[in-house]
C-alpha cells in the first residue's frame, strides 16, 4: 500500500510539473512577446495560438493587438513621411533620406565623400492659380507636377519630394551641379506642356535651386538651406534654374557686412528721408508725396536705394526701413501743416510688412506717439507683395484700412492680381506703372492702358495716380484722361525732406499765379 501511494504522489508531481509547464511555458512565451511589442517590434507573430484553451485565447487577443499596432504604426508613418496630395516623400522623409546619403558617403574617412546634389523647385505664381482658378486645380496643378517629376530618368536612391504647399526637392545620389542643371533642363522641358483641368488651362514654369554635397555644405540642414537660397534667387531674377553660390548666400561675409552697415546707419542717423511730391491734375497743387529713403554712407556717400532696398528685402532688414520711414514720416508732418489738413504722406510697404503680424499695432504706437491720424498717412503695395500670400495679406490690409490708413497698389499693370480681386481689397488709390505713363506719347498700346486703367479705376471709386511723368505732353493727355493726380520728374525729383515745405510754398505760389 505504501508503494501505491508513493507511486501516486511521484505521477501526480509529475503531472503537476508537466501541468505547470504547459501553464507557464506559455505565459513566459506572451510576457516576452509584451516585452518585443514594447521595443516595437510588430512583426513577430504571438505564439500559442493554435491552442483552443484559455491561453490560446489570450495569445490570439495579443496578437489581433500586435496587429493593429502594426497598421496603426504603418499608418502613423505613413502620415509623418508622405504626402497625402501627392503620394511623395514630405520634408522630413526627404531630410532623412538626405541625412542618410551624406552619413554613407562620409562613412570611409579615407576616401573623398561621394557627391549628392539636391534641386529644390517653386512653382510660378501657383498663389495666383489658387486664387484665380480656386484650389481644386490647385491641387490638380501640384499632381501634375508630382508626376513629371517622377517620370523623369532617375536614377536608383534618387528621391522625390514635396516638401510643402507648392516647394518639391529631387535628391540625386552621386551626382554633380551638371547633372542636376541637366535634370533641371528636362524638368523645364517637361513643363512646357500646359495643364488643362476642367475646361481651363494654365502654362506651367518653376524656379530652381541647386546645392551641392560636399562642395556647398556638409550637413543636411545647410545643404537644404542652400538649395533653397539658390532657388529664391532664381525666382528673383526670373532665371530657369541657379546653382548656390556663396554671394547668394544671406550668411556670406559681404552679407553679414552690409547688415551690419545697415543697421549701423539706422543707429547713427546715417538714412535720409525725401519726398517726392504729387501733384493734383485739376488744380496743379501739391496734394501729397511719397516718402522715399537715401542712405548717405561715410564712406561712399549718397548711397542709390537700388543698392539696398533689394538686400534690405531678402534678409527682412526692410522692415525696420519701413519702421524708420513711418516715424520720420511722421515726425515731419508736423511740418507740413501749411498744405492742408487734406495732404498726405505715402510710405511703401513689403511683403515681409504685410506678412508681419504686429506691423498694424507698430503704426499704432508712432500714431500715438505723435498724436496723428492715421488718414495722415497713405500706405503704397505692389501687387506682387499682395500676391505671394492673398489671405494673410488681405487680413492685414483690412486691420489697416478699419485704422483708416488709406491704401494704395503701387506699379499698377505690372503683377498678377485679377480685377476680381482688386475689388475685394479695401483700397482707395491706384498707381499706373511708370513704364506705361513714359511711353504713352509714342506708344498707341501703353495710352490705352493708361486710359482702360483711368477708367476702370474710377468706376471702382479710386483715385488714380501716374507715375512717370517726365514732361508737359503727357501732363496733358494725362489731364485730358481725367487723372486724378501726377508724380515725376516734371514736376520735381524727391527733395530732401527738411526743404519740402519750401518747395511746396514755391510750387503752389507759381500755380496761382498762372491759374
Amino acid at each position: 500500500l505504501a508503494w501505491i501511494t508513493g507511486l501516486g504522489v511521484v505521477l501526480f508531481a509529475i503531472g503537476s510539473v508537466f501541468a505547470a509547464r504547459r501553464v507557464t511555458t506559455p505565459l513566459r512565451s506572451l510576457v516576452h512577446a509584451t516585452e518585443t511589442l514594447g521595443r516595437g517590434q510588430y512583426d513577430v507573430p504571438m505564439q500559442h495560438t493554435d491552442r483552443h484553451d484559455e491561453i490560446g485565447g489570450l495569445a490570439k487577443a495579443f496578437d489581433a493587438m500586435r496587429i493593429n499596432i502594426r497598421a496603426q504604426q504603418n499608418e502613423i508613418r505613413t502620415l509623418a513621411y508622405w504626402d497625402r496630395l501627392t503620394g511623395l516623400p514630405n520634408r522630413a522623409r526627404f531630410r532623412e533620406a538626405v541625412q542618410e546619403q551624406i552619413q554613407m558617403a562620409s562613412a570611409d574617412s579615407a576616401q573623398p565623400a561621394k557627391s549628392m546634389a539636391i534641386l529644390m523647385l517653386d512653382i510660378d505664381r501657383f498663389k495666383h492659380v489658387n486664387d484665380v482658378l480656386g484650389y481644386s486645380f490647385g491641387d490638380q496643378l501640384l499632381i501634375a507636377v508630382a508626376k513629371r517629376l517622377t517620370q523623369q530618368d532617375m536614377r536608383a536612391g534618387d528621391m522625390v519630394a514635396r516638401l510643402g504647399g507648392d516647394e518639391f526637392a529631387v535628391m540625386l545620389t552621386g551626382s554633380s551641379a551638371e547633372v542636376a542643371v541637366a535634370v533641371a533642363q528636362r524638368i523645364a522641358k517637361s513643363f512646357e506642356l500646359p495643364l488643362a483641368f476642367e475646361e481651363q488651362t494654365v502654362d506651367m514654369s518653376a524656379s530652381m535651386g541647386i546645392a551641392c554635397f560636399p562642395q556647398h555644405a556638409q550637413d543636411v540642414d545647410a545643404l537644404l538651406s542652400r538649395a533653397e537660397v539658390a532657388m529664391y534667387a532664381a525666382k528673383s531674377r526670373t532665371t530657369l534654374m541657379q546653382v548656390y553660390d556663396a554671394s547668394l548666400d544671406s550668411s556670406s561675409t559681404e552679407t553679414l557686412s552690409m547688415l551690419s552697415e545697415l543697421r549701423n546707419a539706422v543707429a547713427q542717423g546715417e538714412l535720409r528721408l525725401f519726398l517726392q511730391p504729387k501733384i493734383s491734375l485739376a488744380t496743379g497743387h501739391v496734394v501729397a508725396a511719397e516718402a522715399l529713403v537715401r542712405w548717405q554712407h561715410p564712406q561712399r556717400g549718397l548711397v542709390p536705394p537700388l543698392e539696398f532696398i533689394p538686400f534690405a528685402e531678402q534678409t527682412g532688414f526692410v522692415r525696420q526701413l519701413t519702421m524708420w520711414m513711418f516715424e520720420e514720416s511722421a515726425r515731419i508732418t508736423q511740418t507740413l501743416a501749411d498744405l492742408g489738413a487734406g495732404f498726405k504722406l505715402a510710405i511703401n510697404l513689403s511683403t515681409r510688412d504685410l506678412l508681419d503680424l504686429e506691423f498694424p499695432a507698430r503704426l499704432d504706437a508712432v500714431l500715438a506717439k505723435y498724436a496723428l491720424p492715421a488718414s495722415a498717412f497713405c500706405l503704397e503695395i505692389t501687387e506682387s507683395a499682395i500676391m505671394d500670400d492673398p489671405q494673410r495679406a488681405q487680413s492685414t490690409l483690412n486691420l489697416l484700412s478699419q485704422r483708416g490708413f488709406k491704401l494704395s497698389i503701387d506699379d499698377f499693370g505690372t503683377g498678377y492680381s485679377s480685377l476680381a480681386y482688386l475689388k475685394s481689397l479695401p483700397v482707395d488709390e491706384l498707381k499706373i506703372d511708370k513704364s506705361f505713363v513714359m511711353n504713352m506719347e509714342t506708344d498707341e498700346d501703353d495710352a490705352k492702358i493708361v486710359r482702360s486703367t483711368v477708367d476702370l479705376a474710377h468706376n471702382l471709386g479710386l483715385t488714380v495716380v501716374a507715375e512717370g511723368v517726365e514732361n508737359a505732353l503727357i501732363w496733358d493727355k494725362l489731364k485730358a484722361l481725367h487723372c486724378d493726380e501726377a508724380q515725376g520728374y516734371f514736376m520735381s525729383k524727391p527733395i530732401a525732406a527738411h526743404t519740402f515745405a519750401a518747395w511746396c510754398a514755391t510750387w503752389n505760389a507759381r500755380q496761382q499765379q498762372t491759374a
